[in-house]
């Protein structure tokens, strides 16, 4: 009795520490989207110009890429992703880390939290660098503005909304959803991969929170990039969707509504 309290007590403990590192991590990335550390504009100062007369807009030249501002805006993409998406992996973080204390790797256990979240993220980096890849080309074909950082183009971004509102209905968005609020059943289910087993998990979870929510990230490219009300909306969305009990329903009535918006969209593009 007096080791299993001990046990619970060492699991509680080693629960706050890594509460602690995913809020502190949470809080930077949040902080440097918001600020737009490097980037022409930060994301609050192009909220505000969003949400104000066109002619209070900052006149900006529009940026070159190069291979420096590439890189800012991949960085751009990244620590945002990381920041909209760690809420909502916490749960599976914070059981990996009961699992091992339970499997006594106690001597390993920072180590592997890490190399597991890190995984996690390299997902969404690959995400983000995909993502800096089509804002470059859809800027280069004039169809998104490089201000404001937000689609032009209306039959595109009919075409976005419809996609992601059928998307959020598809197999593939339900078995990656399941994954997502299932930790424990994951975790069960992939504990014995072999060596870099910590990577290869947080790598496997990345993919499948990658393959739920992929297409909700693409909707910043309607709202705006760096637009904070989209980002902290589509942030509480994908918690909700992943964490609240009717989840499911909430992802499957958003899809609806998206894809709604966007036939309403396109039939306003082609009569006009």
């Amino acid at each position: 009795m007096a080791e299993q309290n001990s046990l619970e007590r060492l699991i509680g403990r080693d629960k706050t520490i890594t509460s602690f590192m995913l809020v502190l991590m949470t809080a930077l990335t949040a902080a440097y989207t918001i600020f737009g550390v490097g980037m022409p504009m930060s994301a609050l100062d192009m909220t505000i110009s969003m949400s104000g007369p066109t002619s209070q807009m900052p006149m900006m030249m529009k940026p070159m890429w190069t291979i420096n501002y590439t890189i800012m805006v991949f960085l751009m993409w990244w620590i945002m992703m990381v920041a909209m998406m760690l809420p909502s992996a916490a749960p599976t973080i914070l059981l990996y880390t009961a699992l091992i204390r339970k499997a006594n790797k106690a001597e390993n256990i920072k180590k592997m939290i890490m190399v597991f979240t890190l995984g996690y993220l390299i997902t969404w980096a690959f995400f983000s660098l995909l993502a800096t890849l089509l804002q470059s080309g859809l800027e280069a074909k004039e169809w998104m503005s490089p201000m404001m950082m937000t689609l032009t183009n209306d039959i595109l971004i009919a075409i976005t909304l419809i996609i992601a509102g059928f998307y959020q209905l598809t197999p593939i968005k339900y078995a990656c959803l399941e994954k997502c609020r299932n930790p424990a059943s994951f975790l069960a289910e992939n504990r014995n991969m072999g060596g870099n087993v910590a990577l290869k998990m947080g790598l496997k979870h990345g993919v499948y929170c990658l393959g739920c929510c992929w297409f909700l990230m693409g909707l910043l490219f309607v709202g705006g990039i760096m637009n904070l009300y989209w980002i902290l909306g589509l942030t509480i969305f994908v918690a909700l969707e992943k964490l609240a009990p009717k989840g499911q329903t909430i992802a499957k009535v958003a899809g609806l509504l998206a894809g709604m918006m966007g036939v309403y969209q396109l039939a306003i593009t082609i009569s006009t």
